[in-house]
C-alpha cells in the first residue's frame, strides 16, 4: 500500500546523495510531498512537486501508478534514480510517455561572476523595466498561462515571500518575462524562467536571470538550475552555471 508520508524524512536515506532541489523541498517540508510504501521503513519512495516526480529505492509499479493518479497536472515529468526505474516507466506507460534528456548543473555559489551578471542585467532594452516581484505582480503572474510557473507552485504570496524571490520584466503595465522560483527549499530556490511569446529573443530571459541570481546572492539563497532543453542549458552557462551531467527523464501525458 502506498501512503503519503507524514514525515518525509523517513525516506531520506533513499534519496541520499541525489542533489535535486525538488527532493530537498519535500524533505524540508517547504512544499511538495513524499509518497512511499511504508511510514516508518520505506523501500521505495517518490518526491513529488508540481510537474516533477523523483523516484528512488526499489522500483515499484504501484508507486508509479499512485503518482500518476495523484497528479493534477496534464503532464508529469518522471525521473528515476537508476536504470531499473526507466525500464519500469517504459513498461508501465508505453503509449503515454516521451523520453528526453535534462541537464544538471553544479550547485556552486562560487561559479557566479557578479560583474558579468550586472553587465548582462544592464543589457535590458530601454523600453522594458525589471521589477522585484511583489504581491500584485505575483498575483498577475498566476493569472496568465505562460507565466503561471513563475509563481504557481506556492500556496500564496505569503508562502512565496517567506522562502523565495522573483524578478519580472515589464513593458508599461504588461508583464513580458520573468525569472523566479519554481519551487523552494530551506536555503535556496529552483529557477524558472519564462518569456511571453511575442517578446522572445530580445535578451529578456538573460537580463531577468542575471538579476535573479544577484538578488538570491544578496539574500543568501542558492538559485539552483536544471535545464529542460539545450536552449535552457546554454542560457544557464551564459549566466555562469557549470554543467555537471545529463539525465534521462520522461514526460507522462
Amino acid at each position: 500500500m502506498i501512503v503519503k508520508l507524514q514525515d518525509p524524512r523517513a525516506a531520506e536515506k533513499l534519496f541520499e546523495g541525489w542533489y535535486e532541489t525538488v527532493i530537498w523541498s519535500c524533505l524540508d517540508r517547504v512544499m511538495g510531498c513524499m509518497y512511499a510504501d511504508s511510514e516508518e521503513h520505506p523501500v521505495t519512495a517518490a518526491a513529488c512537486l508540481g510537474d516533477f516526480c523523483f523516484l528512488a529505492g526499489e522500483p515499484s509499479e504501484e508507486l508509479l501508478q499512485e503518482c500518476a493518479g495523484q497528479s493534477e497536472r496534464e503532464m508529469l515529468i518522471l525521473v528515476g534514480r537508476e536504470e531499473r526505474w526507466n525500464t519500469l516507466i517504459e513498461k508501465c506507460f508505453p503509449e503515454k510517455i516521451r523520453k528526453f534528456t535534462r541537464y544538471a548543473f553544479r550547485k556552486d555559489p562560487a561559479s557566479f561572476d557578479e560583474e558579468n551578471l550586472r553587465a548582462e542585467a544592464a543589457k535590458l532594452p530601454e523600453e522594458f523595466e525589471i521589477r522585484l516581484m511583489d504581491e500584485t505582480l505575483y498575483g498577475r503572474c498566476r493569472q496568465e498561462e505562460w507565466s503561471k510557473d513563475l509563481a504557481g507552485q506556492f500556496r500564496d504570496y505569503t508562502h512565496f515571500n517567506q522562502y523565495a524571490v522573483g524578478i519580472v520584466a515589464v513593458k508599461g503595465d504588461e508583464i513580458v518575462a520573468g525569472a523566479s522560483a519554481y519551487s523552494a527549499y530551506k536555503g535556496g530556490i529552483e529557477v524558472e524562467i519564462d518569456t511571453k511569446e511575442a517578446y522572445r529573443r530580445r535578451g529578456l530571459a538573460t537580463a531577468c536571470g542575471a538579476r535573479l541570481i544577484l538578488e538570491c546572492k544578496k539574500r543568501g539563497l542558492y538559485p539552483s538550475w536544471d535545464a529542460h532543453n539545450l536552449q535552457s542549458k546554454r542560457l544557464a552557462q551564459k549566466l555562469g552555471y557549470q554543467f555537471d551531467y545529463e539525465y534521462t527523464s520522461y514526460e507522462l501525458f
